[in-house]
C-alpha cells in the first residue's frame, strides 16, 4: 500500500474518474425538528418540524458521491411515473457531472425513505415502496442502456438495494458486458448468495451482510477476513472490502494477505448511506488506476468523515484530501481539550451511549506501567479521560526539579496513545473539582492506591458510578527512571 504521506497525492486522483452506477434509485426524504414534550395520546415523542429536505437515495446517492469527488457517473435505473419519480429525475436535473439514464416504467412505484431527526438523531423511518422485479422486456432495455454507457467507463458499481433492478439476470449480464470490455465491477451487495455477483472485482458488504451470507462470525479481524476469504474462494468474486463500522474496514484481495484499516471517524452522527461512499469511492480509485488498498485507505477516510455528518452525505476530493494530511496530527491534538469545552464533549459521549472513563496523574516520563495503567482503564469504559497535573501541581507534588517534561509535550504523548480519547490538564493538586464537572462512569487508579485513598471515589459512586483498582505493573517508576539516570550524575 501507498505510504501514507503520498495518499492525499492518490486522493486527487480520483477526480479524473469515470464511473458507470446501475442499480435502484430511492429518494430520500429528511424531517427534522425538535422533540419537547410526549404526546398526550400515547407514549411517543411530539416532533414540532423545523425544516424536510430530499436528496437522492440508494444507488443515486453512490452518484451523488462520485459527483462530489468530481468524478463522472454514468447512471442507469428505473423510476416509477410518480411524484417521487419525477423528484428524483429533477435532482438528477440539478447534479452537474451525472448523466443519468432513467427509464420510466408506469407500473412501477418509486421507493422513498423517510427519516424523521431531533437533536441529530433518528426517531423513526419509514418507508413507501413496492418492490416488484422488472419485466424481461424492461430488464433488455436496461441492458441496453448500459451496453451503450460502457465505452469510457473505468469501473461499474452495481448498487444492490434488493428493489427490483439489479436481478440475478441483470447482474450476470452487467458483469459479462463489463468484462468484455475490460471494466471491473464493484458490488455493493445484498441478501446472503454472493454468488450473484460471480465475476465482479470486488464486493463491499458490511459485518452483518458478510455474516448472513457466509454464516460465519465477523467479530473480530481474524474472523472477519475468513469470512471474506470463504467468499473470495466460494463465489467467484476477486475481492472483499467489508466495512465494520467503529472497527474500520478489512481488505481481502485474493490470497493476498488481509488490510484491515482502523476507523478515521472521530464522531459518529449518522451512518446513513456510508456504504455509498466506501463503494463511490473505492470504484473510483480502481476507475483512476490506484491499486485497492489504496482505494482502501481513501474509502475508509471518505467514510469516516461522511458519518460524522448528518443525513446521506457526500465526501468532496478537498475533504478526503484534509483528513489525510492532518490524520497524524488530529489523532493526537484534537484529544487535548481545554477544561472549559471538556464537559460539553462528555456531554455529547453520553448522548450516544458512551461509557466514560477517568484516571489521573502526572504521566512525566511515560513508561510500560502508565501504558498498561492507561489500557486497562480503557477496557472499562467506551471513552477514556485522562486528566493531568499542570506543572505547577506537579513541583507542588514531586518538587522543584520536576516535571521534567512540560504538560503539553506530556499531553501530546498521552494523546498519541490509543486508549486515550480526551486529555485535561488540570492545575490543582487533586482531580477533585475536574470530576465534579465531568462526572465520570468509572474512576480508575492503580492498585497502589486502596480504595479509600482514591481521590473523588465517594464522588462517584454517589451517583452511581465506579471506582476500579488496576494491576500495577512492578519495577516502572518515573522517580525510579531519573534516580537511575541522574543519581550517578
Amino acid at each position: 500500500m501507498a505510504a501514507a504521506e503520498s495518499l492525499p497525492d492518490l486522493a486527487r486522483a480520483l477526480s479524473k474518474a469515470r464511473v458507470l452506477v446501475i442499480g435502484d434509485v430511492m429518494l430520500d426524504r429528511f424531517v427534522e425538528g425538535t422533540v419537547s414534550r410526549i404526546s398526550p395520546e400515547g407514549p411517543i415523542p411530539v416532533l414540532e418540524i423545523a425544516r424536510e429536505t430530499q436528496m437522492l437515495g440508494g444507488a443515486g446517492n453512490v452518484v451523488r458521491n462520485l459527483v462530489a469527488l468530481g468524478a463522472h457517473a454514468g447512471f442507469v435505473s428505473v423510476v416509477g411515473d410518480d411524484d417521487a419519480g419525477h423528484v428524483v429525475t429533477g435532482l438528477f436535473a440539478d447534479l452537474a457531472g451525472a448523466e443519468p439514464d432513467l427509464l420510466v416504467d408506469p407500473g412501477r412505484r418509486t421507493s422513498i425513505k423517510t427519516r424523521y431527526l431531533a437533536g441529530g438523531q433518528q426517531l423513526l423511518r419509514t418507508d413507501h415502496e413496492k418492490v416488484a422485479p422488472l419485466s424481461a422486456e424492461r430488464e433488455a432495455q436496461v441492458l441496453r442502456r448500459v451496453e451503450a454507457m460502457l465505452g469510457g467507463a473505468g469501473a461499474v458499481v452495481l448498487s444492490d438495494y434488493a428493489k427490483g433492478v439489479l436481478s440475478d439476470t441483470v447482474i450476470a449480464a452487467v458483469i459479462e458486458l463489463a468484462a468484455k470490455a475490460g471494466v471491473p465491477v464493484i458490488a455493493d451487495p445484498k441478501g446472503r448468495d454472493f454468488a450473484r455477483y460471480k465475476g465482479a472485482r470486488l464486493v463491499t458488504p458490511n459485518r452483518h451482510e458478510l455474516a448472513a451470507a457466509t454464516g460465519q462470525e465477523t467479530a473480530a479481524d481474524d474472523d472477519v477476513a475468513a469470512a471474506a476469504a470463504h467468499v473470495v474462494a466460494g463465489c467467484g468474486i476477486a475481492g472483499v472490502l467489508a466495512t465494520r463500522g467503529a472497527d474500520g474496514m478489512t481488505l481481502v484481495d485474493g490470497a493476498a494477505a488481509a488490510v484491515h484499516l482502523p476507523a478515521r471517524a472521530r464522531e459518529v452522527f449518522d451512518v446513513s448511506g456510508a456504504g455509498d461512499t466506501v463503494a463511490a469511492v473505492i470504484a473510483a480509485a480502481v476507475a483512476a488506476g490506484l491499486e485497492l488498498p489504496e482505494g482502501a485507505a481513501l474509502a475508509n477516510a471518505a467514510a469516516g468523515i461522511v458519518v460524522a455528518k448528518t443525513g446521506t452525505a457526500t465526501a468532496s476530493v478537498e475533504e478526503i484530501v484534509s483528513a489525510l494530511q492532518t490524520q497524524a496530527l488530529l489523532s493526537g491534538a484534537e484529544k487535548i481539550c481545554a477544561r472549559a469545552d471538556a464537559a460539553g464533549r462528555v456531554e455529547g459521549w453520553r448522548r450516544q451511549g458512551r461509557r466514560v472513563g477517568f484516571t489521573n496523574g502526572c504521566f512525566d516520563l511515560l513508561h510500560p506501567g502508565h501504558v498498561s495503567l492507561l489500557a486497562q482503564a480503557r477496557s472499562t469504559c467506551d471513552r477514556l479521560i485522562v486528566g493531568l497535573n499542570s506543572d505547577a501541581s506537579v513541583r507542588k507534588l514531586k518538587g522543584e526539579s520536576r516535571p521534567v517534561q512540560s504538560e503539553t509535550a506530556r499531553a501530546t504523548v498521552l494523546a498519541s496513545l490509543a486508549p486515550v480519547d480526551m486529555v485535561v490538564v488540570f492545575g490543582e493538586e487533586t482531580p477533585l473539582a475536574l470530576l465534579e464537572e465531568l462526572k465520570p462512569d468509572v474512576l480508575v487508579k492503580g492498585a497502589d492506591y486502596t480504595r479509600e485513598e482514591v481521590v473523588g471515589g465517594d464522588l462517584v459512586e454517589s451517583y452511581g458510578g465506579r471506582v476500579v483498582l488496576a494491576d500495577i505493573l512492578d519495577g516502572h517508576s518515573t522517580t525510579g527512571t531519573i534516580a537511575r539516570a541522574f543519581g550517578d550524575g
